[in-house]
């Protein structure tokens, strides 16, 4: 290949978005990464475009994905705009564990409107010094006279927070038990839905990430917020048993990361096409070590969502430290590959490096999802 060739990836044939939307998608993930703010008129197409309905059964609207089928759009939407790949793969995440734990009565007042875009969903489990296991949780539910609840609390590092039309919320809804070996999550937690438009719920954009710029991650303080019976997602303070399901359920951040490496790898790919350095054997072995590894971590993420492992769960968390591991490793080398190319502040690949490294610190944490892993190696 000459100098001067550029080198262009095929879209894949599978494609669920758009070129149109595609193209919408990467132009905003580089004004947010130098704004730090959302893209709120992206998103309106993104709810739009029917993609959001992929995990809501089609009896309710969706179009009945499974852990796959979210798996590979999550994926998809990373190579281009990994905050809004994250903020998709929340809401799916929250339309599987209603689809899964709701009443009858709340999967078909919300579903439908989770299917058609309507409704946009955020997870807010995380608080300030709770630690990543969410086992000393400050932010409680009481039980009114009347069968409703009252929240109080405040949550930190809320994907979606002021997008999201209705909330996950995890709450300390009695007092823990004693010596009930849960390493994520503990006994007497709950999860309540809660309205964005709730009196008593308050979003803030305050934290100014490093990465994941656009995915309006934030605060979420609930004061005084009352929520009805109907609102309770699961058993009482059995949350715990929830968020062991979502392990199981074989979706997977490290779907994200894949996303993340892709992007970096193309770029690389068409650097050394347009220097004409793909006539040097080096290079393009270091390009094929580089595909390599992303491919690894796209079969673990395939292998997560098709659930055909002995144990679903541990290839779930696997597939998040690998392929988040990958996606900045493989953002490093790209980075060595392009040298001073790469070295200025508003390239792309010091974005998909900053992404790459945010996957590692979200719930579960990697931290965490080590220690997840080897707790079953001694109980």
């Amino acid at each position: 290949m000459g100098v001067g060739t550029e080198v262009t990836m095929p879209q894949s044939a599978l494609s669920r978005i758009t070129p149109a939307l595609r193209g919408m998608l990467r132009e905003s993930a580089e004004q947010t990464a130098l704004t730090g703010t959302p893209d709120r008129y992206l998103l309106a197409d993104v709810r739009a475009s029917g993609l959001l309905g992929t995990a809501v059964p089609v009896a309710f609207g969706g179009a009945g994905g499974g852990p796959s089928e979210v798996n590979c759009l999550v994926a998809e939407l990373a190579e281009v705009n990994p905050s809004i790949a994250i903020i998709a793969f929340q809401h799916f995440a929250v339309s599987a564990r209603i689809a899964e734990w709701g009443s009858d009565e709340l999967r078909a007042f919300i579903l439908p409107r989770l299917a058609d875009g309507t409704w946009l969903a955020a997870s807010a489990w995380s608080e300030p010094a709770a630690g990543a296991a969410k086992q000393n949780l400050a932010s409680t539910a009481e039980r009114l006279d009347d069968g409703r609840w009252v929240l109080n609390g405040a949550k930190s590092f809320t994907t979606g927070a002021s997008l999201a039309d209705v909330y996950l919320v995890l709450v300390q809804s009695a007092r823990p038990g004693a010596g009930t070996g849960e390493v994520y999550g503990a006994s007497g937690q709950t999860f309540f839905l809660v309205g964005g438009d709730n009196p008593g719920l308050v979003a803030d954009l305050g934290l100014d990430l490093a990465g994941m710029r656009g995915s309006a991650t934030g605060f979420v303080t609930l004061q005084d917020c009352v929520v009805g019976e109907e609102d309770q997602l699961g058993p009482e303070g059995r949350a715990s048993q929830i968020i062991a399901g979502v392990r199981d359920s074989g979706a997977t951040l490290g779907a994200v990361a894949v996303g993340v490496a892709q992007s970096a790898f193309d770029l690389a790919l068409d650097h050394a096409g347009r220097r004409g350095l793909l006539a040097r054997p080096e290079v393009r072995h270091r390009l094929v070590a580089l595909a390599t590894r992303i491919e690894s971590a796209r079969a673990i993420v395939e292998r997560a969502g098709a659930r055909n492992s002995p144990f679903p769960g541990l290839t779930t968390l696997h597939s998040k430290l690998y392929a988040s591991e990958a996606a900045e490793e493989v953002c490093l080398e790209v980075a060595r590959m392009l040298g001073s190319a790469g070295y200025v502040t508003g390239h792309a690949l010091n974005r998909m490096l900053a992404d790459a490294r945010a996957v590692a610190l979200m719930g579960p944490t990697n931290d965490l999802c080590r220690e997840l892993v080897a707790t079953t190696w001694t109980n």
